[in-house]
């Protein structure tokens, strides 16, 4: 009996080591393309990211950023912070990828309050109780981002006109603690391409139902950590673990969910849930097809 437990212990011990210094820097890039657009539209390439939680020093997720190919938009969904002192080095780092023709982003808890310690099996409790909370620097990153161009879509719906391509857009602050205001979604022109942009997957069924025909979000990690045949254990949403992270149909919209970049730096660990940057590819719809657009 002892030589099992001693090797099932020496696995478990691995997986751990693995997912700390090994995993949870094996940025990826993954692509998808969805042939989503109006029939005529313009192509239009989109960079996902999302829970990069960036600490003071982060010189591997600065290079990996840095390395990336440019998209014509790039829409971060929030938590960028892994803690306050980061302010500065997130700001420099996501320079190198902003958009062609538009950079967006909304917030997530983390960049609104300082992280804490929290129990790991907090995350299979469910919905969690409030707990006292300190407030961190969302103003300065807000105002570092803005001056560097990008646009904060926080709460606010408007037209606009991306390369020929007329849009809808729709920024939610984090519904996962709260913060977004729904009075703002309700489409003002469906004719209109609509893009909803969130950081928690949690307001994903509204933005659907209003007819949003594209929808990113993150917060989850796609679970951070996954077992194999099983999947993610949580998804720390309403969304069900098994649909953590990709693409996701909800009607006749689609909604892209982030695994993230980043980890908290008080549960820096992922396994089978490698971090990835997402390009999402989208082009026009076929005429009189009947095949899937998501690919």
């Amino acid at each position: 009996m002892l030589p099992v437990v001693v090797t099932i212990a020496t696995l478990a011990i691995g997986c751990v080591l693995y997912g700390i210094f090994i995993e949870r820097f094996r940025y990826r890039v993954v692509r998808h393309r969805l042939d989503i657009l109006p029939a005529g539209a313009p192509p239009l390439d989109l960079l996902h990211l999302s829970d990069l939680h960036f600490v003071r020093r982060d010189p591997r997720k600065t290079r990996f950023l840095s390395g990336l190919p440019s998209a014509d938009v790039t829409i971060v969904t929030g938590d960028f912070l892994g803690e306050p002192d980061a302010v500065e080095t997130t700001v420099e780092s996501v320079r190198a990828v902003r958009g062609r023709i538009g950079s967006w982003f909304v917030l997530g808890s983390n960049d609104y309050f300082v992280p804490r310690p929290l129990n790991y099996l907090a995350y299979f409790r469910g919905p969690r109780r409030r707990r006292k909370v300190t407030l961190g620097r969302a103003g300065d990153l807000i105002r570092g981002l803005v001056a560097d161009g990008w646009d904060d879509l926080t709460d606010s719906r408007r037209p606009m006109s991306l390369a020929g391509l007329e849009t809808e857009l729709l920024g939610l602050d984090d519904a996962h603690i709260d913060r977004h205001d729904l009075r703002v979604a309700p489409r003002s022109d469906e004719h209109r391409f609509g893009i909803a942009v969130m950081h928690s997957p949690d307001s994903a069924p509204e933005a659907a139902a209003l007819g949003y025909e594209l929808i990113v979000a993150g917060h989850t990690h796609g679970g951070q950590v996954r077992l194999p045949w099983i999947g993610a254990l949580v998804s720390n949403c309403s969304m069900p673990p098994r649909l953590a992270s990709g693409l996701v149909r909800m009607g006749s919209a689609v909604l892209h969910i982030s695994r993230g970049l980043g980890t908290s730096k008080y549960a820096p660990f992922r396994f089978w849930c490698l971090p990835e940057a997402t390009y999402l590819e989208l082009r026009p719809r076929a005429p009189a097809s009947n095949d899937d657009p998501v690919r």
